[in-house]
């Protein structure tokens, strides 16, 4: 029976972001029978041409150590818990930013989409849909598209919820865990991409009261993070489109 081995970390993140050897070689600056005799396991890289590769693929934090790893040379960066000291800067950072006075409904997610932090906002929006704050930290992709989830108080389902699930079939591809967070989510309707003319995607939901909150996203995540925590961390702000949903959030 023949064997098969892993591909190299290197042909694995190239072959993801499809690049050819010579194109990588080039943004590396390093030749294509160099990178040819690294990905077969012929050469050894040192650490300075590995991390060029790795930074010319724009690999992630977490596949860069990975790769190190593989390669024998220690982990380039650092991955703390979110309530580490060392991280102390920048989760005092998110409070901030999450319960600034009148600030809208926000939450913090990591890259498997598992919810970290929300504000209050986003428990007076849970209240108008009638929908309890979860007891325990839930996973958002379950949260929204699990047909006992908010995907049941959405309007516009197939454009929302396409969205959330092109959204993170992309970052998965870059992300194993993820992935298979998907995986288990079992079947799904076959949503559409949106085909929306305007320039923001609105989330149109059915409050308890019968009344349509309109609400759009902005994330935003640190810049030049240098932990692999930090890195996977997005925050998601929920505006309301309309004067009704302000008011409706007391921001009015």
């Amino acid at each position: 029976m023949r064997l098969t081995t892993a591909p190299h970390p290197i042909t694995a993140l190239r072959r993801e972001r499809r690049i050819s050897q010579l194109e990588l070689g080039l943004r590396a600056g390093v030749s294509q029978r160099h990178l040819s005799c690294i990905e077969t396991g012929r050469a050894q890289p040192g650490r300075a041409t590995l991390l060029a590769l790795l930074d010319a693929l724009e690999a992630p934090l977490e596949a860069r150590n990975a790769a190190l790893l593989a390669a024998g040379l220690a982990p380039q960066y650092s991955q703390h818990a979110l309530d580490a000291e060392p991280l102390a800067p920048a989760r005092q950072a998110l409070e901030r930013l999450l319960h600034a006075p009148g600030a809208a409904p926000a939450l913090v997610i990591d890259a498997e989409w598992n919810l970290l932090m929300a504000n209050a906002g986003v428990q007076r929006l849970l209240e108008l849909l009638g929908i309890p704050f979860p007891a325990c930290q839930p996973n958002l992709l379950d949260f929204l598209l699990g047909p006992q989830g908010l995907r049941g108080c959405v309007l516009n389902e197939a454009e929302v919820c396409g969205e959330v699930l092109h959204r993170a079939r992309r970052e998965a591809l870059h992300v194993p865990a993820l992935a298979q967070r998907l995986h288990t989510l079992g079947p799904l309707p076959d949503w559409p991409l949106p085909q929306v003319q305007a320039p923001l995607l609105f989330t149109r939901l059915r409050a308890l009261d019968g009344q349509v909150l309109s609400l759009f996203s902005i994330f935003s995540s640190f810049g030049a993070p240098l932990d692999v925590t930090l890195a996977s961390l997005r925050i998601e702000h929920l505006f309301p489109a309309d004067m009704q949903t302000a008011q409706a959030l007391g921001m009015g």
